[in-house]
Parts: structure tokens; C-alpha cells; sequence
């Protein structure tokens, strides 16, 4: 005789979803096989509970089993014909229980008392250093990066369990660690501490944490960049026109005459890049530094000399 689905899980007709479900819930917790292990009579109630909750808590089903009874799977279209408890689940069943073929398992439990669940559930990203010169940092750059994480296990999906055995190759975890080797991408002005994020269709998404490696040449300030630039003594008294190394190559400075040791220019866009907008560019602030010329030869030195006593006697050449 077929058992009444109202009754199996002590309901009655007027029941609402919720009250379905918490039924089923308060009878899953007392009949689970995990609960009642080799005890084939909680197991059988058990699957009379979960075959009483798929039809009742499902709108379609449960207005064919309220108009024909035990018959109602062959109601209307025969393309419900010979559904039972494994049938196909809504989507909002699966949302809530995973998938109910695995009733025999702890999955359906772990839905509600904290067991392992079928559904994959997104880690937190994970961290992993990269590290990438100015130059790099300036135009950009493909690099080769080695990741180990967590991954979902191909295997069971993320499920931790195979025709309700744990899963061999994840243990039951439903997770495997994996490294891998990938190339990524560095866009145009990251920094110390910029985090590229790499979305992970498997496991948990990675973060690049950039690590910009110091520069012979120049010093970073955000996006500013400051050099030194060593000039010649004639070059600093009388003026001139001084090549400077830039990020993208050289360009010309114009030193006016007199120029004091420790006098800093602007090179107005030729600093590093906005990681936000990458025409948007800093600044280059370049300081000189006076070279002071060696190895000087007699005559130079009496040119110096000359210089000196006209400086002593307050001749300054302006006359």
C-alpha cells in the first residue's frame, strides 16, 4: 500500500513549504543513516522522508500528488512518468540540498547539520608574490608565475564523494592542491604592493602581490621618479645642453648657466604611468650633482688660479 506522503512526514494537507521543510528536517535528523549507521529501518524511513519531501516541497509536484494521489506521477504529460525519489530536482531544491541521489551520504545532511556539503563554495583568494623591475613596471609585461592552491577536485566535482564512497583522489575534501604554471599579465603602473587579481574557474581566485625590485637609476615616489644627473663644472658655470636618461629613453636638459649643485628640474611626463589610466603620467625630477673635473693640467690649474684672484678681488667679468 502506498504511504501518504502527509503522513510520513506528519503534516497535515494545509502544511506550507516551510512547515514541509522543517518537518523533514526534524525527521532527517532523527532517521540519517550516518546517525543510525547498518540500521536498515532508519534507512528505509529515511528514504520514505526524502521522497515525501521532494513531491511536497515542490509546487508542481505537489498539486498532482493533492489531485491523484499515488498516481499522480503519471498525471497530464507522461514525461513525468516514472519519477521517484531520485528524480531530476528544482532549482531552488538544489540550491538548497544539493543533489538528493546522494541522500545516502552525509551531503544532504551536511546541509543542515554542518556536514560536508556538495555545492562548491568559493574560497578566499590566495596570495602570491610577483616580482617585476621599473621597466617593467613602466610599459608593462607578460611574466611566467608558478601558483600552488587549492583547486575543486575534477574528480567529484567538489562533491567529496562518488556513488556515496568517499572520493579516492580528494579524500573527501572535494578539494585538490595543484601547481601551476601561469602567464599573466602586468599592467602599466603597479607598484609596491599592487594586488592583480586571477580569477580561478576551479578553486580559489589568485592575488599577485607586486614587489618592484630597486633601480640603479631611479627612485620611485608613487608615480614620480627622481634621478641624479652629474654635470660637469664648465658645464654648470657657463650652461649647456645635457643628455638625461628617461624610462623610454634619452632627452635633452637645458642647464642654464650658473646652475648650483643640488638645483632639481622638472621633466614634466616622464615619470611612471597611472595604474588607472595609463596616458596619465608622473614626473621625472632630476637633481645635479656639480662633477668637479681631476687630473687637472698645469695650465688649467693656473686658470683656476687666475679665477680665484680675480673672485678675490671682486671682479666678476660683468664690467
Amino acid at each position: 500500500m502506498a504511504k501518504d506522503y502527509y503522513e510520513v512526514l506528519g503534516v497535515p494537507r494545509s502544511a506550507s513549504v516551510k512547515e514541509i521543510r522543517q518537518a523533514f528536517r526534524r525527521l532527517a535528523r532523527k532517521y540519517h543513516p550516518d546517525v543510525n549507521p547498518g540500521d536498515k529501518t532508519s534507512e528505509t524511513k529515511f528514504k520514505e522522508i526524502n521522497e515525501a519531501h521532494e513531491v511536497l516541497s515542490d509546487k508542481e509536484s505537489r498539486r498532482k500528488y493533492d489531485q491523484f494521489g499515488e498516481n499522480w506521477k503519471h498525471a497530464g504529460q507522461f514525461q513525468d512518468a516514472g519519477r521517484g525519489p531520485y528524480r531530476r530536482t528544482t532549482q531552488a531544491e538544489s540550491d538548497l540540498w544539493g543533489d538528493p541521489r546522494n541522500f545516502g551520504s552525509d551531503a544532504v545532511f551536511g546541509r543542515f547539520f554542518g556536514g560536508r556539503s556538495t555545492r562548491r563554495q568559493r574560497r578566499p583568494p590566495v596570495e602570491h608574490p610577483v616580482e617585476v623591475t621599473l621597466e617593467e613596471a613602466y610599459t608593462g609585461a607578460t611574466k611566467l608565475v608558478e601558483v600552488t592552491g587549492l583547486e575543486t577536485c575534477p574528480v567529484c566535482k567538489g562533491a567529496g564523494l562518488l556513488q556515496e564512497r568517499l572520493c579516492v583522489a580528494c579524500g573527501g575534501s572535494g578539494t585538490t592542491t595543484r601547481t601551476r604554471r601561469l602567464e599573466v599579465k602586468i599592467p602599466p603602473g603597479v607598484d609596491n604592493g599592487s594586488k592583480i587579481k586571477i580569477p580561478s574557474p576551479s578553486g580559489a581566485d589568485i592575488l599577485l602581490k607586486v614587489s618592484l625590485k630597486s633601480h640603479k637609476g631611479f627612485e620611485r615616489k608613487g608615480k614620480n621618479l627622481n634621478s641624479y644627473l652629474s654635470v660637469p663644472l664648465y658645464e654648470t658655470v657657463l650652461g649647456g645642453e645635457i643628455e638625461v636618461s628617461t624610462l623610454k629613453g634619452k632627452v635633452v636638459l637645458k642647464v642654464p648657466p650658473e646652475t648650483q649643485n643640488g638645483r632639481t628640474f622638472r621633466l614634466q611626463g616622464q615619470g611612471m604611468p597611472s595604474l588607472k589610466s595609463g596616458e596619465t603620467k608622473g614626473d621625472l625630477y632630476v637633481t645635479v650633482q656639480v662633477l668637479l673635473p681631476a687630473d687637472l693640467s698645469d695650465e688649467e690649474k693656473h686658470l683656476f688660479e687666475d679665477l680665484k684672484a680675480l673672485r678675490k678681488n671682486g671682479v666678476d667679468g660683468h664690467d
